[in-house]
């Protein structure tokens, strides 16, 4: 008897990444993150690695540019996402530093710097320190594998669950350098500090919970990306000018 070719969907199977896939994904996060942020390597060149590494393991696990959010057809609409979330932080950005009562949120000292420095890293060291690693990690690969196996909504609270953790670490350094923040829990004595770090991971997690969303609708990794750059960036040049207000 002559061997007859699998059904196609029985093929295409066999290339869907299992579970295991997932873990391992995770797993690769954890190190790249204790890497940064224990170990002290630079994320400048951490990120392009890691992110770069990720695609090319989800390419090899079948998944497809469309499955990551990286599909030629829904550049368009990424852009057009991306931009009007742009927008709308910008303008909330604005009012915010306008208005004395909410100006010292913007107050963080890592980010009290001159023009030159502040355009360096909006435009340069955070977009590809941060943006391109984590953007590819949880809105593309990790949705990607989580997509095989889990409901939408399901993907999407367990992508950002994941990314609220991610930022566990450098929370202890952004509340030691943002006294605005600590300031708002002051009435909590011994447990300001967690406190604090807790409601940064869940302030993360629901900005998660937000880009998913805008991955979602868009069916592009650049909308995330443009909300991404839009509450980091944007907060370092508005910083830089609410330091000249006070």
């Amino acid at each position: 008897m002559t061997a007859t070719a699998a059904p196609a969907h029985i093929a295409t199977s066999r290339r869907r990444p299992g579970l295991w896939a997932t873990v391992a994904v995770v797993l690769v996060l954890v190190g790249l993150n204790v890497a940064n942020h224990v170990y002290g390597w630079g994320s400048i060149w951490l990120g392009p690695i890691g992110a770069a590494g990720l695609l090319a393991f989800a390419r090899f696990s079948g998944l497809s540019w469309r499955q990551l959010g990286l599909s030629r057809r829904t550049h368009a609409s990424g852009l057009r996402w991306g931009a009007a979330i742009i927008g709308v932080v910008a303008l909330v950005y604005l009012i915010g530093v306008l208005l004395p009562s909410t100006r010292t949120a913007f107050l963080d000292a890592r980010y009290h710097l001159p023009p030159a420095s502040a355009l360096l890293t909006a435009f340069v060291i955070i977009p590809v320190g941060t943006i391109l690693l984590e953007e590819v990690a949880f809105r593309s690969v990790l949705w990607g594998f989580l997509s095989r196996h889990a409901r939408v909504w399901q993907v999407a609270l367990g992508s950002s669950l994941l990314f609220g953790l991610w930022h566990l670490l450098p929370a202890n350094a952004a509340v030691a350098a943002n006294p605005a923040l600590g300031a708002m829990m002051v009435g909590l004595g011994a447990w300001q500090h967690v406190a604090s770090v807790a409601g940064t991971v869940l302030f993360t997690a629901f900005g998660g919970l937000v880009a998913g969303e805008l991955r979602r609708r868009s069916g592009s990794l650049l909308a995330s990306v443009g909300m991404h750059w839009a509450t980091n960036a944007l907060g370092v040049l508005f910083g830089v000018v609410a330091w000249r207000l006070v």
